[in-house]
């Protein structure tokens, strides 16, 4: 048995690099077993082409987890097609294909551990508003659930939690932060809801900055507690047969 991580890709080289870490990670949680990573699109190697490698070597069966936080176009679209396109001639190989990391309370412990790290006290939090920056979708679906998240998450003591996403939906961050300021809120803190660096995580640093933000956490990356996700949506795959990938009629 292998594992796949299932990565978007970016020409920005801090994702692959993020990535790379992200995956070493998990490695060294789960001793054993094979952690690989193929793209979506950008970066090399691609999906087929380790699945392609994996199948010469021996292995029979591989469990897809995708690197995505919800289910958008990519999850619900590309990451099938992906799949099945790679399964096509391979007889040999089964994959399943895990479910999207979000959403799960191991996500919102690893937003509070960056915001944390960023400087963000347990003492400010009745104080403080945040912004939950995604990348941002034109599926309602996606859209529901991070507006779920923030809901759920404000519950937990913030003054305010509101989302924003940098593309295909409004508010952007800085919108976000100045009617957080317009509420009375003073301060401003930006979580952004991302795995890794790229071109659209830098437009939510870039409306944290231009808003006058009091704090900008990190990207979520390999923190722990996103390896315990992976490593959750993994053991969840392999319970689950059903989830096996469909080949190609």
């Amino acid at each position: 048995m292998a594992l796949l991580l299932v990565a978007h890709g970016s020409r920005d080289p801090r994702h692959a690099a993020t990535v790379a870490a992200l995956r070493a990670a998990l490695a060294a949680r789960r001793p054993g077993l094979r952690v690989e990573v193929g793209f979506l699109d950008f970066c090399a190697p691609g999906v087929g082409q380790v699945l392609s490698r994996l199948e010469a070597e021996g292995v029979r069966e591989v469990v897809a987890v995708p690197l995505l936080l919800t289910r958008a176009f990519h999850a619900k679209s590309d990451v099938p097609a992906a799949l099945a396109r790679a399964l096509a001639g391979r007889p040999g190989l089964a994959v399943r294909r895990a479910g999207v990391l979000g959403p799960s309370e191991l996500l919102v412990a690893a937003l509070e551990r960056r915001l944390r790290e960023a400087g963000v006290r347990d003492a400010d939090r009745a104080a403080t508003g945040v912004v939950l920056a995604s990348a941002g979708s034109s599926d309602p679906e996606a859209l529901a659930v991070l507006s779920g998240v923030a809901h759920r998450w404000q519950r937990t003591g913030w003054r305010a939690v509101r989302p924003a996403f940098a593309s295909a939906a409004a508010p952007d961050t800085a919108q976000a932060v100045r009617a957080l300021r317009a509420e009375g809120v003073e301060r401003v803190a930006v979580a952004p809801y991302v795995l890794a660096p790229g071109r659209l995580p830098d437009r939510i640093v870039s409306g944290a900055r231009a808003a006058g933000a009091d704090v900008l956490a990190d990207v979520l990356g390999p923190a722990p507690e996103v390896v315990s996700l992976l490593v959750r949506r993994y053991e969840q795959a392999v319970a689950a047969p059903e989830l096996a990938v469909a080949r190609p009629a």
